[in-house]
C-alpha cells in the first residue's frame, strides 16, 4: 500500500530578471500542468511573490519549469513552509 503525497504549502520569493518576462503567465500554465494552486504577483522592487500549494514534488517541478524559461533568469530564491489553505483550487494572478 503506497501513501498518498503529503500537500503543503510554500511562500516562494524570486528575485532576478522576473518582471518584464512573462513570468506570472508562465508561472499560471506550470502551475496547472504540475496541478499546484496558490497565487503570484509582482513587488514593487522588482521581484516576484508566489505562494504555491501541491505536493512538494510538484511545486519543485513547477520551479524547474519556469527556471527552464530562456526569458527568465532566477538568481535567488527564498522558500518557507507556511500552512496549507483547505479548500483552495486554483492558481491565479494577483495585483
Amino acid at each position: 500500500m503506497s501513501a498518498t503525497p503529503k500537500t503543503v504549502r510554500y511562500y516562494i520569493h524570486f528575485k532576478g530578471r522576473v518582471q518584464g518576462v512573462g513570468f506570472r503567465f508562465r508561472a499560471q500554465v506550470a502551475a496547472e500542468a504540475h496541478h499546484v494552486t496558490g497565487w503570484v504577483r509582482n513587488e514593487y522592487d522588482g521581484s516576484v511573490s508566489m505562494e504555491a500549494q501541491g505536493t512538494l514534488a510538484d511545486i519543485y517541478q513547477m520551479i524547474d519549469q519556469l527556471q527552464e524559461d530562456r526569458w527568465i533568469r532566477v538568481e535567488d530564491k527564498y522558500m518557507k513552509e507556511i500552512p496549507v489553505e483547505a479548500g483552495e483550487t486554483r492558481f491565479r494572478t494577483v495585483y
